[in-house]
């Protein structure tokens, strides 16, 4: 299959894509959500058509001093600010300032947003959270290695069980790269942070990549059963192409069924799902891809490095 056959043109195009995530990381950097540093956040509702607009409300805002914050419509009548932690007095203050009437400059009380949900998380507890991000996508990585391990313990010709695993995490991690790349590069130009839920979509992606690489390699360990069985002298590199052939209807379907929901998520689901539904979007395609030009050609590249140092 052409897959196989143009391999290194695949590789270059993983190499680009991941490199260039890289470099958006270390240009743009993270943009941590207070679930991570530390913060406060303040969802606020309005009546109907009394919400303010977005810029009277960050020009309020400007003038309390309370340094870097965000302000984001949700829904029809909602507006949810993230501060750094704030004292009651502040906080009074703050929704003072996100009112939608006034008389002579001076806020009128009965005219305040109706307070929907405060939530604060401290500097410490949101590192903890940090740390257990990373060690929650580390472990899951470990964990899909092993069980690609044993899943194929019987497999050891042409390429060796372990092998299996090592091109799965290879896989894994690009699809985590590239997203968490297009994702900064994303909420560089419009808003958005890495939160929980940016971290629930990462582990979502490499359950979903995991899923359909080893539906390719279940059938190459299967097809290999059948050459065994039926002593058919069958080059690996064949095998495998005709492997990726045979799934890869089955890979494209089920993948745009999950884009399609996505997309309709994206454009019709809330606020603060968004940039949720925008991961899953670029790590189902990311996830796909890897799957089949990615993880596959690989596996041939090995057994082709294996059937060197044989000859030598």
């Amino acid at each position: 299959m052409f897959v196989v056959k143009y391999r290194k043109i695949f590789f270059a195009l993983s190499t680009l894509l991941t490199a260039g995530a890289i470099v958006i990381m270390l240009v743009y950097g993270f943009n941590f959500g207070i679930d991570f540093k530390g913060g406060a956040l303040l969802e606020v509702s309005y009546p109907a058509g009394a919400r303010p607009t977005l810029e009277m409300v960050q020009g309020k805002i400007d003038t309390l001093g309370l340094g870097g914050y965000s302000v984001r419509p949700s829904g029809d009548n909602l507006f949810v600010v993230r501060t750094r932690e704030l004292n009651p007095t502040e906080k009074t203050t703050l929704l003072s300032a996100l009112s939608y009437d006034s008389v002579d400059g001076k806020t009128q009380v009965a005219n305040l947003p109706r307070e929907e949900r405060s939530n604060s998380i401290g500097p410490v507890v949101g590192n903890e959270l940090k740390n257990k991000a990373f060690v929650a996508i580390a472990v899951v990585i470990l964990a899909i290695v092993l069980f690609v391990t044993f899943a194929f313990r019987k497999v050891s010709k042409p390429v060796s069980s372990w092998k299996y695993g090592l091109v799965t995490v290879l896989a894994l991690v690009h699809d985590v790269i590239v997203p968490t790349g297009v994702f900064i590069l994303f909420t560089h130009f419009y808003s958005g942070e890495i939160d929980l839920l940016f971290v629930t979509a990462i582990l979502a992606i490499l359950g979903y990549s995991v899923h359909d690489t080893i539906v390719v390699f279940d059938r190459v360990r299967e097809n290999l059963r059948i050459n065994s069985d039926t002593r058919a002298n069958e080059d690996f590199e064949i095998t495998v192409g005709k492997s990726v052939s045979q799934t890869f209807g089955r890979s494209i379907n089920t993948s745009l069924t999950i884009f399609l929901v996505l997309v309709v998520l994206y454009f019709i689901g809330g606020e603060t799902t968004r940039n949720f539904a925008f991961v899953l979007l670029v790590g189902v395609i990311v996830g796909t891809y890897s799957s089949i030009f990615l993880a596959s050609p690989l596996l041939v590249t090995l057994g082709k490095m294996k059937g060197k140092g044989t000859e030598k």
